[in-house]
């Protein structure tokens, strides 16, 4: 009992509690605990998805037949059967005064958009983009800030039944056309810059290079934001404002099957080009709308901030709150500019009730020793998100020590590949030092053993045993899904093998170990890249680590890279302390051959680490997506390491 850090309180007002309500009445069970709700949801999976349907009171023009016509077909279960409805129009259900979006940057104060604000600006945008020959089916790519008007592009672009898919804008020329070269948009919805850590960037140059690429781009759509004029020299540019300029009555909402295309995303994979991922209108409303109510329990008195670019799926998961009627808060730039303070600050202005942000934030906080309890009134914060990477245990210690000791902090994990998490928080069960606290409503989820057997309480795949509405509809140009086969059912044919390795406690709460192709495999034992990761970064002297498996002798033998503090160097005496920690926390297994002081630890524009990029350097090969990297030039420390060719 003393690894529960935190125990619900009210629960009888929770959403999750409605919904065991609902079900019992209506179907005249007697689920009294989480676990049984989870079992019967997976079991009755299209009685429980029609009463999300229900719950949501999602908006339709057309009524579905039938819920799901084969929940063990994946791919190829069909959702809600002849219903007809836009995504748009359930995020735009609120004409209120009420503000739908807070706005903050670096160089801008807070800025406010109600929810009539936000629907009158969609009601032109749509209408002129209509005006241009946008239509059902074409692509609308956003090369843009986290900003309002990305949020106004990507809602007029689906009201048209067009598919919106975006990039940051510091992703590199290469990492942008590696996406938006598959797609071949129709528009671009684009900014003359952005600011990150105090400074201005121009994307004149970037804009001029990834133009002469993409042959289909009709036209440019510039936003202006930080004042710069070399993007006007573009050809086919038109202003954002002039888009404003029409006044049409209303917004036409195109009604549209529960699958067509919302959202193309990409995996930030290093290894050859990104995946693009198509996710449905409907799938994505449903999943999104069952996580935020339930498993955040969401209302339309919350103010929401996930600290995210256009880039990342929490973009596109934080919009969907609009469906709710809740206050979404952007922020565009550097969480440390001008300080560490500035995220806390902004929750103690805002009134900031859920806050989201990556592992990786949580974990520099933790080593910078920031104490937001002490500078800023978090009263109103009642939930904390994070994702991304797994959160060691010391970070729960740090979070509940020095931000607030009554948050609910729940660790989530899923992906870009189902819009969506697999495992998630609960706002009716505690919360225990490094476990995910739930399986999601809904979601089959497993953790298969190498003979393909489901097991508890022992490490195994991540497997989803049945379809669920927010898997991909398709991959993008993939003949056949053939791509989309081999990425999720070449494993385990007829399930979903999503490529985590995971261990899942008998109360359906777990631990997610890293990435299943980053697991090390020392003399036949598999071993999660976090369970090194939860004790070395809580060493005060590492400030980061990366941890590979190496080919050896038939074998395989753990290689750590480390960032010291300044004033440690890496001798003998550091080395056996790190290693000692290791054999006593985890176990001999763990402790690994060779201990590397390098300069960089390589991470994903998203924030990840990129063990598998490290491991094909060390073993010779090469990396294909560098633009897929935040920091690329760092992998050049990895090469032709002497120590690595030694016995």
């Amino acid at each position: 009992m003393k690894d529960f850090i935190w125990k619900p309180e009210d629960i009888d007002k929770t959403k999750m509690m409605k919904l065991i309500h609902i079900i019992n009445e209506s179907y005249n069970r007697k689920i009294k605990s989480y676990e049984d709700l989870h079992l019967w949801s997976v079991e009755n999976i299209s009685e429980f998805w029609e009463i999300i349907w229900d719950f949501s009171k999602i908006i339709y023009s057309k009524s579905y037949t039938q819920v799901v016509d084969n929940v063990k077909m994946m791919p190829g279960a069909n959702w809600f059967i002849e219903s007809k409805l836009n995504f748009a129009e359930n995020l735009m259900r609120f004409k209120t005064d009420n503000p739908a979006i807070y706005f903050k940057s670096e160089f801008q104060s807070t800025r406010t958009i109600t929810y009539n604000e936000l629907y009158n600006e969609v009601k032109k945008l749509a209408h002129s983009l209509k005006q241009l020959g946008l239509g059902k089916g074409d692509r609308v790519a956003g090369y843009i800030p986290n900003i309002p008007e990305a949020v106004s592009a990507m809602l007029a672009t689906s009201s048209l039944g067009a598919i919106w898919s975006s990039c940051s804008p510091d992703f590199g020329i290469q990492g942008v056309l590696d996406r938006f070269i598959q797609i071949k948009p129709k528009i671009i919805f684009t900014t003359d810059g952005y600011n990150y850590n105090g400074k201005c960037f121009d994307l004149g140059e970037k804009l001029k290079s990834i133009l002469k690429a993409l042959p289909t781009v009709e036209k440019v759509i510039v936003i202006k934001y930080t004042g710069s004029t070399t993007v006007n020299k573009i050809q086919n540019t038109i202003s954002y404002n002039k888009l404003l300029e029409s006044n049409p009555k209303k917004i036409e909402f195109e009604q549209l099957p529960f699958s067509h295309p919302l959202y193309i995303m990409y995996t930030s994979g290093t290894t050859g080009l990104p995946k693009s991922i198509v996710h449905s209108a409907g799938g994505t409303l449903i999943q999104h709308l069952k996580e935020l109510q339930f498993h955040c329990d969401m209302s339309a008195s919350d103010v929401v901030f996930y600290f995210t670019t256009t880039g990342w799926m929490m973009w596109n998961w934080l919009i969907s709150s609009l469906s709710i009627g809740a206050t979404i808060v952007l922020y565009d730039g550097s969480p440390s500019y001008p300080n560490e303070k500035i995220f806390w600050n902004m929750i103690e202005e805002l009134g900031i009730t859920i806050f989201g942000t990556s592992a990786k934030y949580i974990d520099y906080c933790r080593e910078k020793k920031i104490i937001p309890s002490e500078f800023s009134d978090l009263s109103k914060l009642r939930l904390i998100l994070s994702t991304g990477s797994p959160l060691i245990e010391e970070s729960y210690d740090y979070v509940y020590k020095n931000i607030k000791n009554d948050v609910h902090l729940a660790s989530i994990s899923g992906g870009t590949d189902i819009i969506s998490c697999f495992v998630l928080g609960n706002p009716i069960l505690p919360v225990k030092r490094g476990e995910l606290q739930c399986k999601g409503l809904g979601m089959d989820v497993h953790s298969f053993n190498e003979s393909g057997q489901s097991v508890i309480n022992e490490k195994g795949e991540l497997v989803c045993m049945s379809a669920f509405p927010s898997m991909p509809v398709y991959f993008w140009n993939d003949k056949n899904d053939e791509k989309y086969m081999e990425a999720y059912f070449s494993v385990y044919p007829g399930y979903w093998h999503h490529g985590d390795f995971i261990r899942i406690s008998k109360n359906g709460a777990s631990k997610i170990y890293g990435r299943s192709d980053a697991t090390l495999n020392p003399g036949g034992v598999r071993i999660g890249t976090s369970e090194i990761y939860r004790v070395v970064e809580s060493i005060d002297f590492v400030k980061d680590s990366l941890v590979i498996g190496q080919k050896w002798n038939d074998d395989q033998r753990i290689i750590l890279f480390v960032i010291l503090d300044s004033g440690f160097n890496l001798n003998t005496e550091i080395k056996n302390k790190i290693k000692q920690l290791i054999k006593i926390k985890c176990s001999p297994r763990h402790v690994p051959k060779k201990i590397i002081k390098v300069k960089g630890i390589p991470y994903t524009i998203n924030g990840k680490k990129v063990e598998v990029a490290v491991k094909k350097i060390i073993e010779g090969g090469k990396v294909d997506n560098l633009d897929a990297l935040d920091n690329p030039k760092v992998l050049e420390y990895y090469e032709n390491i002497p120590d690595l060719r030694l016995v």
